[in-house]
């Protein structure tokens, strides 16, 4: 697999610039409701705190969220969501870097509107940032985001980037969507579980709160990137066909 720069008359195609709007929406309606279930929880138990059943409530409205704005943007732009999608994807080969570059710009576009719109119609309630929690220092939380977002990265490959998928295919969204909620179960109380760069820059330009926020682009973008360097070279190797004089 090999990384391709990519033309600048391809990025800027007809199909590319649907793909950037597909790209734009499909992260804002999963920001608008992965951070608006987090402030609707807040509001309800009047606590900002998550316990338990918050992680719970948010981790699953986390992947039904993906589950659909991965469904929706599917036949457009792939349903990416997710910088560190894109670039495992890039460096897999998969779409080359110009058009990653766009889609990074169309995701975090998407995030900070709807981190914004969230905090309009809330009327300005506080916007939760992911933040590490108490007792988890700086390189725990970076390498627990490698971790799950190596985990999303090769989900993606294996139910929608990998050409051997066949009917695992169609259920690529659903898989993605669970993985991720999954994932927030299990580092949501340590990291936060955000395995998005978009999901968590949103947030912190709209309350302007950027602690930790290097945490969220480092360790997804690693993991990520991991998993575009394993899975395409380790399991899509491309077999010749057979020489029509071979016995």
């Amino acid at each position: 697999m090999a990384i391709a720069f990519g033309r600048f008359d391809d990025s800027f195609s007809l199909g590319s610039i649907k793909a950037y709007l597909a790209e734009f929406i499909s992260t804002f309606l999963f920001v608008f409701a992965g951070v608006g279930s987090a402030i609707a929880y807040g509001k309800l138990t009047h606590d900002a705190a998550l316990d338990p059943a918050g992680l719970v409530a948010v981790a699953i409205c986390h992947g039904f969220a993906l589950f659909v704005a991965v469904s929706i943007g599917a036949n457009i732009s792939g349903g990416h969501v997710n910088p560190a999608v894109t670039f495992g994807l890039a460096i897999g080969g998969q779409i080359t870097i110009l058009t990653g570059i766009f889609y990074w710009i169309a995701q975090l576009v998407g995030a900070i509107v709807a981190s914004f719109l969230l905090k309009f119609v809330t009327g300005g309630m506080t916007t939760p940032t992911h933040t590490l929690a108490a007792g988890v220092g700086a390189i725990e939380g970076v390498v627990m985001e490698i971790i799950i977002t190596f985990a999303l990265v090769y989900t993606v490959y294996a139910t929608a980037a990998d050409p051997k998928k066949g009917s695992l295919g169609t259920i690529a969204p659903i898989a993605i969507g669970f993985i991720v909620g999954a994932n927030i179960l299990a580092a949501g109380p340590f990291s936060g579980g955000s395995m998005n760069p978009a999901r968590s820059f949103g947030p912190a330009v709209a309350s302007g709160d950027f602690r930790d926020n290097w945490i969220y682009w480092v360790g997804p973008l690693v993991g990520g990137g991991l998993a575009g360097l394993i899975y395409p070279n380790v399991f899509m190797h491309s077999e010749h066909a057979p020489l029509a004089n071979e016995f």
